[in-house]
């Protein structure tokens, strides 16, 4: 996933700033008028979104599901709020709580940010996507992907970077959830994210 300092680097970008903020002023303004929060850990909540629809597939969010959330909210977070509130942990109840008249803008940066980081398009190619993907030709893919598309992917999907090559399992409605996000995304055109998808051990 995603460190402070690489979130950082990303909403340096000009374009991405000024998306940021917009939202965010919208946000704060019509859901949380309560919420303290910088432009750069707002940029963390946008990002935790992908995360945020997968642990809601369900319908609601398990008790193990909203530590490892807040887990990941904590290591996004500027600075470290170990001993004191964190504004990226208390944005996320605002981001459970109404995630579905929120999923479509926070999305938009999200593949904003995707577009200014690199050039996506370059990875948008046509392929079979009834093919079956060995677990080794996935890792070969892997290893040739851009470094960023992968942190892109393992900060949305995954709760550890290791697991992005290694087997992994999920239930049916949480893997439904993270296709449909991946479409929304836009990352359905990329093989890679066709392959990511089909090495999940689907329960």
């Amino acid at each position: 996933m995603f460190t402070e300092y690489e979130i950082e680097t990303l909403i340096q970008n000009e374009v991405i700033q000024k998306a940021t903020f917009a939202l965010k002023k919208e946000f704060i303004k019509n859901e949380a008028p309560y919420l303290e929060i910088s432009d750069q850990d707002f940029f963390s909540l946008i990002v935790m979104t992908p995360t945020v629809g997968v642990a809601l597939a369900n319908g609601s969010v398990s008790l193990w599901e909203e530590m490892a959330l807040n887990k990941k909210a904590r290591k996004l977070s500027k600075g470290g709020y170990f001993m004191k509130k964190d504004p990226v942990v208390f944005g996320l109840k605002y981001l459970i709580k109404q995630y579905d008249n929120w999923e479509e803008e926070f999305l938009k940066i999200i593949r904003l940010t995707m577009e200014q980081s690199f050039d996506i398009s370059k990875l948008e190619n046509d392929y079979d996507h009834n093919t079956e993907v060995s677990e080794s030709a996935y890792r070969e893919e892997v290893l040739k992907a851009p470094y960023i598309l992968i942190r892109f992917l393992s900060s949305f999907f995954l709760n550890d970077d290791e697991d992005i090559i290694s087997p992994r399992k999920i239930s049916k409605v949480d893997f439904g959830r993270v296709q449909s996000i991946g479409e929304k995304l836009g990352l359905h055109r990329i093989p890679l994210f066709h392959y990511f998808c089909s090495t999940f051990k689907v329960n």
